[in-house]
């Protein structure tokens, strides 16, 4: 029986991608650079390659992330500070949130009935900020952001941290939720525990990365977990 929910944050609670563009936006802005889609598209696919390679251990955080914004600046020939646009973007990022849909009704209803937890590979004081604009800290028993907890989801470092802080017994009775199949789903299987991987915009799954159950809305955990 399920007792316990690790939940992670980013497109699976919050719609990054969306509240990633606009943050990019007024930075590159504020910056004199015109923030183009295409701009827009390039520095997320180069956002999103440097966080699969801190899953991979292959960066570190620090580099990451000042080093994406070096690589955008390098590739779209821009004479801009990568440390400003980080400073900038970061404090774009964390004045606000977007909603994935159906996700406060989802932790409403959850927090009910089972112990939720969040767990996040972003930046501690981006997060920090995101989560107290959006008033969702009361639905989890505990938060716990990879830069805080010292490695980064999947490593089974980061998840025997979480049951060494909420309880060993508890991981007999937990599933970890969330989109990413190389860090959350990879992580859990790491970490021993169910999976469920929130897929809503129908990618292929990874026969690499076998995730326990899938879900395409978040309105479809509570009966999921309820059937565990």
């Amino acid at each position: 029986m399920v007792t316990t929910v690790l939940i992670d944050l980013d497109d699976t609670i919050f719609d990054f991608r969306a509240q990633e563009r606009l943050a990019m936006a007024d930075m590159l802005t504020a910056l004199g650079i015109a923030p183009t889609g295409k701009t827009l598209d390039l520095y997320h696919e180069i956002n999103r390659a440097e966080w699969q390679r801190l899953e991979r251990g292959e960066t570190t955080r620090e580099r990451l992330l000042t080093e994406r914004f070096e690589k955008l600046f390098h590739r779209i020939g821009a004479d801009a500070s990568p440390a400003l646009a980080r400073k900038t973007y970061e404090s774009k990022l964390a004045s606000g949130h977007i909603f994935v849909d159906g996700a406060e009704e989802m932790l409403r209803e959850l927090s009910r009935e089972y112990d939720l937890y969040l767990v996040s590979n972003g930046t501690a004081r981006v997060q920090a900020g995101r989560l107290a604009s959006a008033g969702i800290l009361p639905y989890f028993r505990g938060v716990f952001i990879s830069q805080a907890v010292g490695h980064n989801k999947p490593s089974p470092a980061f998840f025997d941290a979480v049951f060494a802080e909420i309880g060993e017994e508890k991981r007999g009775e937990s599933v970890i939720v969330g989109d990413s199949l190389t860090s959350d789903i990879l992580g859990g299987i790491g970490a021993g525990i169910p999976t469920v991987w929130f897929n809503p915009g129908g990618q292929v799954p990874d026969p690499r990365i076998p995730a326990t159950y899938t879900v395409s809305h978040l309105s479809e955990l509570a009966p999921l977990l309820k059937s565990i």
